[in-house]
């Protein structure tokens, strides 16, 4: 059986001239009107349209939406994390890796957001940064200054149309219950971050409109925006650990607080399609988004369990999620259960009106995918919505990822005529207790340095080099289950005993304070890009192995030799973070992690 021929992804591409001075190698700057065209329909405004936020849960809906829309030629995509521009949606878009708030100062970011707006025909902003929920400086920066900055970069570049994703986080209270339109007022809901930053939002675009009176400013709010694509995204970004309650299938009833009425919600396919439409015309202010059914205490207990409902006082689950969200087995803070508690019904005529826009799956359709998804652990094929099992999806070497048909074989299944890994290696010379053994080892070195590869990713968020951090752990985490595939082709022992020490390991591991209890410490970086970077030349060590026995084994050796060139790769980076960091962490002028 021969291995997946692998293909090219992007992940490898290094950051480019809008991250702030790191000592990285710098990225050939993207010429936007090279970017790729669509034939638009006879007689058509052929449109250039940048998304800003472009490989989240709603950014990923709005590019298979401009796809679709014959006025939109062209596409920019804006993202600190670059996707797999070989994929759909990310196919045929120009790819602009820029950090609009997180690490870059303001005249950074305004400067490289300038110079990709310049001749767009709209600008579309949807980037929002919802976790670590614990860090507010830095989620009101990339949120509230994020979007001042792209405002007024959009402005100073001559950008006709700003679309903004605000929510129906923005609204206010409603006590009575009844549909509101785009009037109500957007004073939000004080006890959640969330809607706080939304309407510190909506007062940055007031200001913007008033001084850049021609350019027309559209800020959408929707309601909860759902998709099969985004499970494992909003698991991890609300659910944490606590998904796990859903993967075990349904539970024989539904705890609801006893102030609870009901929700809207949309499908994110529904959203993209009210930004492309809105790019399109010449509409401005506010427009509110919902499917026509709403969600009540019967719909929800439908979706999630078996249709009963055991009503509690609102005091005692605010309380329990308080306690699991200091516990970390909640990723949401009960700031949200106060916001789906107080939001308003939205009132959607005016899109529907205006747009020419009515939703086309129902919210009890739209949150019973996403409950699916969860359950089988799917995602999307960008960092924000990467799957729960990777191996489910697309697996990227250096060259490349499995091919749909190898991906639906069992283990151990060939092809008319064709034989097996597990055949081959019988056949072959090569003593496969010891292979087997050898790969069990990689696999729990793989399984550690994946977790702490994540781990730095997410320490390193409000840095300059988060972006290859994260790209990097993605690619590791994907690699493991490339070794997890071949053990299984070859029929050899996984010693899964072993994965779980390693495992238990990393994460005993991260009780080390290294100088610092309640903050991170600046050595930190410093000691674990080393690690990653002896972990990884290992890997490379495995991957030459694999090079020279794969003939022996029906594999091509090629694949192995794009897998070594991506570890190569690797390691550069992570010599990269320990320059920026060797930097800064021993000097007392100097921080490591930007206050």
């Amino acid at each position: 059986m021969s291995t997946p021929t692998l293909r090219s992804d992007c992940a490898r591409d290094p950051v480019d001239d809008a991250t702030p001075s790191t000592g990285f190698r710098r990225a050939p700057t993207v010429d936007a009107s090279a970017s790729p065209r669509r034939r638009g329909t006879k007689g058509v405004e052929h449109m250039r349209v940048v998304v800003v936020g472009a490989t989240g849960n709603i950014g990923t809906a709005v590019l298979r939406a401009l796809h679709e829309t014959d006025e939109v030629t062209s596409v920019v995509g804006v993202a600190r994390r670059r996707p797999d521009s070989g994929v759909v949606p990310y196919a045929d878009v120009a790819w602009h890796s820029i950090d609009i708030a997180a690490a870059s100062t303001e005249l950074d970011a305004r400067a490289a957001l300038e110079s990709v707006f310049t001749g767009a025909d709209a600008v579309i902003h949807l980037a929002w940064l919802i976790q670590p929920n614990t860090d507010r400086s830095l989620l009101r920066r990339v949120n509230v200054a994020g979007t001042e900055r792209v405002a007024r970069a959009a402005a100073a570049a001559g950008v006709p149309r700003l679309l903004v994703s605000s929510s129906v986080g923005a609204y206010s209270a409603d006590p009575e219950g009844a549909f509101r339109d785009e009037q109500w007022p957007t004073d939000g809901i004080r006890t959640s971050h969330y809607s706080a930053d939304k309407v510190a939002q909506e007062r940055v675009l007031d200001a913007v409109e008033t001084a850049h009176p021609d350019m027309r400013i559209v800020r959408m709010r929707p309601a909860l925006v759902f998709q099969g694509t985004a499970a494992s995204g909003i698991q991890r970004l609300f659910l944490g650990p606590w998904a796990g309650a859903l993967r075990a299938g349904k539970p024989p009833v539904l705890p609801l607080p006893s102030d609870f009425r009901s929700v809207q919600a949309v499908h994110a396919d529904d959203v993209g399609r009210a930004f492309a439409a809105a790019a399109t015309r010449d509409v401005a202010g506010a427009f509110n988004l919902a499917a026509d059914d709403v969600l009540g205490r019967e719909e929800l207990a439908k979706i999630l369990d078996h249709g009963r409902v055991a009503t509690l006082p609102t005091a005692w689950v605010r309380s329990a999620m308080t306690v699991a969200y200091r516990l970390r087995i909640l990723a949401a803070d009960p700031g949200w259960l106060d916001l789906g508690l107080s939001a308003p019904l939205m009132d959607t005529r005016r899109a529907r009106a205006e747009l020419d826009w009515a939703p086309r799956v129902t919210a009890a359709a739209a949150l019973s995918e996403l409950v699916d998804a969860i359950r089988s652990g799917e995602g999307g094929d960008s960092a924000p919505l990467m799957p729960r099992r990777p191996q489910q999806r697309h697996l990227p070497g250096s060259n490349g990822m499995f091919t749909s048909s190898d991906r639906t074989r069992d283990a151990g299944d060939t092809a008319p005529g064709e034989r097996s890994a597990r055949d081959q290696l019988a056949a072959s010379m090569i003593d496969a207790g010891l292979l087997g053994l050898y790969l069990s080892d990689h696999l729990t070195g793989a399984t550690a340095g994946a977790e702490r590869a994540e781990r730095m990713s997410a320490d390193a968020i409000d840095t300059p080099v988060y972006a290859r951090l994260s790209e990097a752990a993605r690619e590791i985490r994907l690699e493991r289950a490339f070794v997890k595939r071949l053990i299984s082709e070859l029929g050899v022992p996984r010693r899964r005993h072993r994965q779980f020490a390693g495992w238990f390991a990393e994460h005993l591991g991260r009780l080390k304070a290294n100088g610092a209890v309640v903050r991170r410490s600046p050595l930190t970086l410093v000691l674990e890009s080393e690690i990653m970077r002896s972990a990884v030349l290992a890997k490379l060590g495995m991957w030459r192995v694999l090079q020279e026995h794969a003939p022996h084994l029906g594999w091509d050796p090629e694949v192995f030799v794009d897998l070594a060139g991506r570890a190569e790769a690797q390691a550069d980076m992570y010599s990269e973070v320990h320059e920026y960091a060797r930097r800064r962490a021993f000097r007392s002028d100097r921080d490591v992690f930007p206050e």
